[in-house]
């Protein structure tokens, strides 16, 4: 079944990446409602290996802020929230609950090196699914990668070293006043072929 136009403008053409938010809050319901959804989202053997902290006191804002980049600190401190998307690169230790119908898979991952290529690519994944659950719950995002990813990892991941951070993104009801022109989206051919 297609959705309706309605569903697939929300969800994608006219749904944009916020630099600025009403004054509205959100929290612990809208990130429960939002890992609801995103936890359905297909990963490689259902690894699901992002970790997500969800950053919404003011301290936990700044803490994250203090460690961006250029005008990304005053986007994370001025939002409702913000959401580090990480990726477990042990996520194999929860294979055997996670992938019950393949009780070896645990074993066929003892390189770590091969475990952070699957735990970037999928946590990838599982952070676009976030984007796409809060546009669905009528949430708004701002995904970005400006920041010290290893002084993020020291500051919220200290005790799972096994952590790592992949993106950031803020969350909350975007004020369409902080928006700049969509930038272009190029038609079919240009980065596409069908062989």
């Amino acid at each position: 079944m297609i959705l309706p136009d309605a569903s697939l403008d929300q969800l994608f053409r006219t749904a944009r990446t916020f630099n600025g938010y009403l004054d509205q809050p959100v929290g612990e319901d809208e990130f429960l409602a939002i890992w609801e959804l995103m936890k359905m989202g297909p990963t490689s053997m259902n690894s699901l290996p992002a970790r997500m902290v969800w950053c919404a006191s003011d301290a936990a804002k700044d803490k994250l802020a203090a460690l961006a980049i250029g005008g990304n600190a005053d986007k994370i401190r001025k939002a409702p929230a913000c959401v580090i998307i990480g990726m477990d690169v042990d996520f194999h230790e929860q294979l055997p609950e996670l992938f019950p119908h393949a009780p070896g898979a645990k074993a066929m991952f003892p390189d770590r090196a091969a475990r952070e290529v699957m735990a970037l690519r999928n946590s990838s994944l599982q952070g676009a699914y976030f984007i796409m659950a809060a546009r669905a719950l009528g949430l708004d995002t701002g995904p970005m990668s400006g920041f010290d990813n290893t002084a993020v990892d020291a500051a919220f991941f200290t005790e799972t070293p096994h952590v790592k951070s992949n993106f950031i993104s803020t969350l909350g009801y975007g004020d369409p006043a902080s928006l700049h022109p969509r930038s272009p989206r190029p038609e079919f051919g240009k980065f596409n072929r069908i062989d």
